[in-house]
């Protein structure tokens, strides 16, 4: 559907622009009272859409949640720096509502911006969406208004542009605001916040106290009245929900929770009326102005071609979608998981690839603040999704995620930070082996056998070889496994370091190293012919037959060691009474077959204990009594104690995936692809993948609940999507493509 664009700014409007910027708007002087306002949140993390352009110079990056414009990152992408900008509707006499709270609807629509029929590319053979241009529609409830916007940015500025469209639908006039709450430079939320707002001319401008990050919000037309208000006191939305019409103008807003507020000239008569808002950031306010004019001067029509035909042109240099997927529907998750993934590499740290650009519960307010945990980069997430970018044709964006891995990488002795900011600084402190496997097998799967690479390669197998906890166990005991709670022997954990101890000897042996080569090998050998010893119980709950568990804490998995589960669960648990689909990672990994008799038989305790059929498909908790997620009522999740179990872990999609490709691996193609399908169904209206789902006991209440639908939890979540992109691939192949040919031509092809 080609976007109606209606306002396009000539050379003779940019005369007018800078005029308008020297008038004052309606009364807008004098300080606001009730500083400093309440206390600064983020909004919930299921997004229905994100979003920036494909340039390096528009370090910007915008989301989209319940109706309305969220979290907006700048000047990085672990860097949230606005919390919302909301639009009120009112007669001015007897209502204001905010227009989130009407219907709305949130969709990708494809301008058919940057398509050149001359050139080949899969682009042109259909309507898939060719950029992240998200539109939101508000229909009020009474059809008396509609309101209409669309979002991108400059791909040559740090701007966000949003294209207005407000139609009456009775023929009575209304009053249209933004009311827009900065929240600069990620800070702390533990209190009110030390942020200024201020009107110049018909802008409005705000920055931070201690940091140099500020911001510049514009309209075409210009606003016709302006305020400067604290949250929860004089801010825009109270002065509005109480008066239906903006009878404070306050010029400035000093060290607080800001809130500003602006009225477009819009009546909505008269067919549709449109406007052009943009939202610049710099580091100081002047700059920001600047910045946000430049992209108005430019034309929202403009910028709006230029943002597309680079999402056009990224999607043409990628691999056609893979046969296997069927329907549009499917094509076009394809296509936005391609540039969901592509979207969430910093665009100044380049290789960094964070894990969603959300804040769940309690992460970015009380748990962690300022906010990281999402918007950190991740070794295991990483690897998940260059496994994509490698599957779906972006080897230089692999690249240069393993060069990000290697150059954060522990000088010391060779580890990986369990997580770090995107420039690279660790943050939580803690150590997961996995997480030192999986750069080494991505090294092998690009093909990077250089003396450089293996220089890192040679420190990071080394530490896994020679790796002893402090708590006594050696390798492949692992301090954290892939759910970062627990220490143990773990079956995915432990496929990773044998992969990646193979991975590294081959490496070794291209750079003539036979010594090292052998040691890793034969740790591999060690360490994959004792995984039963280590992680099957014989005596478990849950079958007569062996079977895997989530992990032991002391290898002896016969024994009935206990220990706490963490999230409100129990403590102490029986370590046999935890079970999880991990050990699906030494089949995809190559190391175990998948007719493995224990394998086959955890299965059908993963099934028993973990599966739930909802009406999207079939999905499965991470493990026994997992809490780590909403509670009973829908509430956020959050710390909580030992067997208060209040807070209750949903269904994960990525287990669909990795379903997937063990029915692959064991040749039943058609289960593989009816589990691709039940991945496909959980996207939301902005093609967004979830983290988790609802299960069969969602909670009571509105259809946000049903079951086999995105959960509050991170949404967008990159490894979803790049499990949906690999499972895709992997089906057309009719092998997985991810597993590294020499681990499998060790374990599985090999007769020893």
């Amino acid at each position: 559907m080609k976007m109606k664009i209606h306002v396009l700014l000539t050379q003779a409007m940019l005369v007018c622009a800078a005029a308008y910027l020297s008038q004052q708007s309606i009364h807008a002087q004098g300080v606001a009272p009730g500083g400093p306002g309440g206390k600064a949140d983020w909004l919930p993390a299921n997004k229905t859409g994100f979003g920036t352009s494909y340039t390096t110079a528009s370090n910007v990056w915008f989301t989209l949640q319940g109706g309305r414009l969220s979290e907006v990152y700048y000047p990085r992408l672990d860097t949230p720096s606005v919390r919302n900008l909301d639009f009120v509707v009112t007669d001015g006499q007897s209502f204001a509502i905010r227009a989130q709270d009407a219907p709305t609807s949130t969709r990708l629509i494809n301008p058919d911006y940057g398509r050149q029929e001359e050139q080949p590319g899969w682009r042109r053979e259909g309507d898939e969406p060719g950029s992240l241009t998200y539109q939101i529609v508000n229909t009020d409830p009474g059809n008396r208004w509609r309101l209409t916007t669309t979002y991108v940015t400059d791909p040559s500025r740090t701007t966000l542009l949003i294209e207005v469209e407000f139609t009456s639908l009775n023929g009575q006039p209304y009053q249209l605001y933004a009311v827009y709450q900065p929240q600069l430079n990620n800070p702390l939320l533990n209190a009110p916040l030390d942020e200024s707002g201020v009107t110049r001319g018909n802008s409005l401008l705000a920055s931070d106290a201690q940091t140099q990050v500020a911001s510049g919000l514009v309209s075409w037309p210009a606003f016709s009245e302006t305020s400067n208000g604290y949250l929860g006191t004089s801010d825009g939305w109270t002065n509005l929900s109480q008066h239906f019409q903006l009878t404070a103008h306050y010029g400035s807003a000093p060290a607080g929770t800001v809130v500003q507020t602006g009225r477009l000239p819009l009546t909505g008569l008269s067919g549709s009326q449109h406007a052009t808002l943009a939202l610049g950031f710099a580091s100081g306010e002047s700059a920001a102005l600047d910045t946000a004019n430049a992209s108005l001067g430019a034309g929202f029509d403009q910028l709006a071609q230029d943002y597309a035909k680079g999402w056009v042109h990224y999607l043409d240099s990628l691999h056609n979608p893979p046969p296997t997927l069927f329907t549009k529907n499917q094509r076009n998750l394809y296509a936005v998981s391609a540039m969901v993934i592509a979207a969430s590499e910093d665009k100044t740290h380049r290789g960094a690839f964070i894990a969603s650009p959300t804040m769940p519960w309690a992460f970015g307010a009380g748990l962690d603040s300022p906010s990281d945990a999402y918007h950190l980069v991740w070794s295991r997430d990483l690897y998940e999704m260059v496994t994509a970018l490698i599957a779906d044709g972006d080897l230089a964006a692999a690249g240069r995620a393993l060069d990000f891995l290697f150059n954060v990488q522990q000088k010391l002795d060779g580890s990986f930070p369990q997580n770090s900011k995107v420039d690279g600084t660790p943050v939580w402190g803690g150590l997961q082996l996995d997480e030192v496997g999986d750069p080494i097998i991505l090294a092998y799967k690009l093909g990077r056998k250089d003396l450089t690479t293996w220089s890192h390669v040679k420190l990071a197998a080394d530490f896994l070889v020679h790796f002893v906890s402090t708590d006594g166990p050696a390798a492949p005991y692992t301090p954290g496994e892939r759910w970062e709670n627990q220490s143990g022997y773990s079956p995915s954990s432990t496929a990773s370091e044998i992969a990646g101890l193979v991975c590294a000897a081959d490496i070794a042996q291209a750079n003539g190293d036979a010594v090292s080569a052998q040691l890793y090998l034969t740790t591999a050998d060690s360490w994959q012919s004792q995984l039963e010893k280590w992680m099957v119980t014989t005596n478990g709950p849950f079958s007569k037959w062996p079977y895997y568990l989530r992990l032991t804490k002391d290898g002896m998995p016969n024994v009935g060691t206990t220990y706490g589960l963490g999230d409100g669960g129990p403590n102490p648990i029986d370590q046999r009474q935890v079970a999880d689909a991990g050990f699906l990672e030494l089949v995809r990994l190559g190391i175990k077959p998948a007719d493995n008799g224990v394998i086959i038989n955890s299965l059908r305790v993963v099934d028993a204990q973990l599966g739930t059929t909802t009406p999207n498909g079939t999905f499965w908790h991470r493990y026994n009594f997992d809490g780590y997620g909403e509670m009973a009522t829908g509430a956020p999740w959050g710390v909580t104690d030992f067997n208060t179990f209040t807070t209750h872990g949903r269904l994960w999609v990525i287990f669909a995936g990795e379903r997937g490709e063990y029915d692959l691996a064991a040749d039943n193609v058609f289960g593989a692809e009816a589990h691709l399908i039940a991945m496909s169904r959980t996207a939301n209206e902005g093609d967004l993948l979830p983290e988790q789902v609802w299960d069969n006991q969602p909670p009571a209440g509105p259809p946000g609940f049903a079951a086999g639908t995105g959960t509050t939890s991170a949404t967008p979540l990159a490894w979803t999507h790049a499990q949906f992109i690999r499972l895709a691939f992997d089906i057309a192949a009719g092998r997985l493509l991810e597993q590294p040919a020499i681990v499998a031509e060790r374990y599985l092809h090999r007769q020893h």
